[in-house]
């Protein structure tokens, strides 16, 4: 009888610790479809260079689940104040299994400087399961400056993910 006991324990201890495994590696995994649909977000610099103020940002970004995005921005004191046109910042990104990835944002130049488009390069990380993203700016390159990189601000974003997916609340 004790034997049985025994082996009913060791075998229960066993699920239980397969089980938790399974579910830790879920939770840890990502890919491009992690991020998928709309994600409101705030980007915020500190120490930007002279003359320039600490800057803030909110948008709206749409990722694609493919590797690919559009987002639409609005940089606090601009005037007027609006959005950037549609079909202006564009971009793509990857992601890897363990929720770090990296994307590069397409900034269309305006009128007044054709063909000298701008880019911004960051790293970011995932979390809840896709429905927040933190963000640190690695490279800034300013649509108009004739392709050369900013002195770099100390620059972070966070997304959230704007509607929650079928059935969850």
């Amino acid at each position: 009888m004790r034997n049985w006991l025994w082996l009913g324990m060791v075998g229960v201890a066993a699920g239980l610790a397969a089980l938790c495994g399974t579910s830790r590696a879920a939770e840890a995994g990502c890919s491009l479809a992690t991020l998928t649909g709309a994600y409101a977000f705030g980007v915020t610099t500190y120490n930007n260079p002279a003359p320039r103020p600490t800057l803030v940002v909110a948008g709206i970004k749409f990722f694609d689940g493919r590797g690919n995005f559009t987002q639409r921005d609005y940089q606090g004191g601009s005037s007027p104040a609006e959005f950037a046109p549609p079909g202006t910042e564009s971009g793509t990104y990857t992601v890897n299994p363990d929720c770090t990835g990296s994307l590069e944002i397409h900034l269309t130049a305006p009128p007044v400087c054709p063909g000298q488009d701008g880019d911004i390069k960051a790293l970011f990380v995932i979390s809840n399961g896709g429905r927040h993203v933190h963000e640190v700016v690695s490279a800034f390159i300013p649509p108009c400056s004739g392709g050369i990189a900013q002195n770099m601000p100390q620059a972070v974003a966070d997304d959230w993910k704007v509607a929650a997916e079928e059935g969850e609340q």
